[in-house]
């Protein structure tokens, strides 16, 4: 983008390839997971670079192709034989470590505010609060995963709290997209998501993050 400084984009972009990698880390060393997450960053910048995601009139909003991929994947992880077995490989002290990330997330997302791309709301300035989970995702990993002891409650709560502070960021920020069905921030809507490398948030950033909460609960439900 024009208007953006390339600061933000280099860090940005640094945030995203450092998420991807600590997912990797995380995550059952299978290539062809992976190799989708490759996929759906290269379509996405793609896509990107070529103007499709800036229609404000398109119907469906062009912002669910950046979406919906994602969380298809997660769908067929939770309900399906092989995702279930997947998720019950992950190691959660390592994926909870890579919640760390959004503390560079939500400095992009201030700077990206201040050069009036993004709704003041979307920012710390505003309702979100989600810098908090990055600042607390080490301790968490730290005292949550001590020697062979798994402090269920304490992570739980975490979990729940955490993913609760993105959903409503996520909520702000998709009601808040130039599109026929807008909602909010008309004054200064959330552009920011539709040019690269910033499309890279909602569609690879945000539902790594989603997908570390909702198996972090679902495995720390089961333990007894």
């Amino acid at each position: 983008m024009a208007n953006v400084p390339l600061y933000v984009n280099l860090v940005f972009i640094l945030t995203t390839l450092i998420t991807v990698f600590l997912f990797y880390w995380a995550v059952p060393k299978h290539k062809v997971v992976i190799l989708m997450v490759i996929f759906l960053m290269a379509a996405q910048g793609f896509l990107a670079f070529q103007g499709f995601f800036q229609d404000s009139q398109a119907i469906p909003p062009r912002i669910v192709f950046a979406l919906f991929p994602s969380f298809i994947l997660m769908f067929f992880a939770f309900f399906s034989q092989k995702g279930k077995a997947f998720i019950q490989q992950i190691d959660l002290k390592a994926y909870t470590y890579l919640h760390t990330v959004r503390i560079t997330v939500e400095f992009v997302i201030f700077w990206l505010f201040m050069h009036q791309l993004l709704p003041e709301s979307m920012s710390f300035e505003g309702r979100n609060f989600d810098i908090f989970s990055g600042i607390t995702a080490p301790i968490m990993a730290y005292i949550g995963f001590r020697g062979q002891k798994v402090n269920k409650t304490l992570l739980l709560i975490w979990n729940f709290v955490c993913l609760g502070l993105v959903l409503q960021v996520v909520g702000t920020g998709i009601l808040s997209v130039p599109s026929p069905f807008q909602l909010l921030s008309f004054d200064q809507p959330n552009t920011a998501i539709l040019y690269f490398p910033f499309i890279w948030l909602p569609g690879i950033v945000v539902p790594i993050v989603i997908f570390g909460h909702l198996v972090a609960i679902s495995r720390l439900l089961k333990l007894a």
